[in-house]
């Protein structure tokens, strides 16, 4: 089944007849591997491994499928025909896919941005940088919208560091510098969440840590800052949180695996700890059934002895799946909006 974006995509496919087409930020579907019924050649990167991982099965030597916030070193000046983006959900976004997109494109190249009605599309014309022509709407269709323009001048190149927020963060381990890129939730300040795990942290931590959606990886910064020794793998399922993990990481001079992971199902092997801060947001109707595949995974990754601890909104239903799993439920602290809870195995 094709998003609603992605049909919109294919109601205008004469777009890319015959076309070498690059696709950014695309969804969970097949789109790309369709829109070679028109297109002669297709290269698509996606910004969410999930996604990534529904189409990369259908690659094949006229479809080249990556993950990442830009494409491999060897097409670093690949140029195309056509570049399509998927309108984003963090809007800030946007213009950091807009300038890498003008690095694959030669001048006069054709730029198609589709969206839903609903996700912000509809303010592309502010958004457009002055290197591209001003979109013009070309269907509204499927509750969504299709906008096409044209490189018209050179762009310059894209630099990450133009993308990047840099901040002192005040934690109960000690002051850290945290890298966020465009696309990555981020307060400037310790969210109240975070603040209750790190205010918490098990004083016997030790050996192989999992950072379970690491973002911009302020919980294995401060686990490092306490702990230089801990052996820390950071996961997430964005590509932008994990370049700005990266980023963190280097900035305060310390290392740790950075990789992605759609779940567990890149994770091998067992952990002395799961430390986390999970990113199961209100208003997503696969809350809980995330929610319980993450307690579900963890108590089985977990080493002999080892400690799981994990802060959470106080009213997602997590008490019932940690009993199911763990055999009991310990809430060790709380406020007005977070429950932490600690298990060791």
């Amino acid at each position: 089944m094709l998003t609603n974006p992605s049909q919109a995509l294919i109601r205008n496919s004469e777009l890319f007849q015959q076309q070498k087409v690059l696709i950014l930020n695309y969804e969970a579907d097949t789109f790309a591997s369709q829109c070679l019924e028109s297109a002669s050649h297709v290269t698509a990167l996606a910004f969410d491994f999930n996604h990534h991982q529904t189409l990369s099965p259908y690659a094949n030597n006229t479809l080249e499928c990556y993950f990442g916030h830009q494409l491999p070193d060897n097409l670093a000046n690949e140029k195309y025909d056509c570049v399509i983006i998927y309108f984003p959900k963090a809007k800030p976004l946007m213009g950091y896919l807009l300038q890498l997109a003008a690095q694959h494109m030669a001048i006069d190249g054709l730029l198609v941005v589709v969206g839903e009605n609903k996700g912000g599309v509809k303010s592309i014309a502010k958004l457009m940088p002055a290197y591209f022509s001003a979109p013009i709407k070309q269907d509204n269709a499927r509750h969504c919208l299709l906008y096409t323009s044209y490189l018209t001048q050179a762009a310059p190149p894209l630099l990450l560091t133009d993308w990047l927020s840099q901040y002192t963060l005040d934690t109960p381990q000690g002051q850290l510098q945290i890298c966020n890129l465009v696309g990555v939730f981020s307060e400037k300040r310790l969210d109240q969440g975070t603040e209750l795990l790190l205010s918490h942290l098990p004083d016997n931590l030790q050996g192989r840590i999992l950072d379970f959606g690491c973002g911009a990886g302020v919980i294995s910064a401060a686990l490092l800052k306490a702990n230089p020794q801990l052996n820390i793998e950071c996961i997430d399922i964005n590509a932008m949180a994990l370049a700005s993990c990266q980023l963190t990481l280097a900035a305060n001079n310390m290392q740790a695996k950075v990789y992605p992971s759609d779940g567990f199902n890149q994770i091998t092997g067992q952990f002395n700890a799961i430390i986390s801060n999970p990113p199961f947001h209100d208003g997503l109707t696969s809350t809980t059934d995330i929610a319980t595949q993450f307690v579900k995974h963890s108590a089985s990754s977990l080493a002999a002895n080892g400690i799981w601890q994990i802060v959470a909104n106080r009213h997602l239903p997590y008490s019932d799946t940690i009993a199911a799993h763990f055999g009991k439920v310990n809430v060790q602290a709380e406020n007005n909006r977070y429950k932490l809870y600690l298990h060791q195995v």
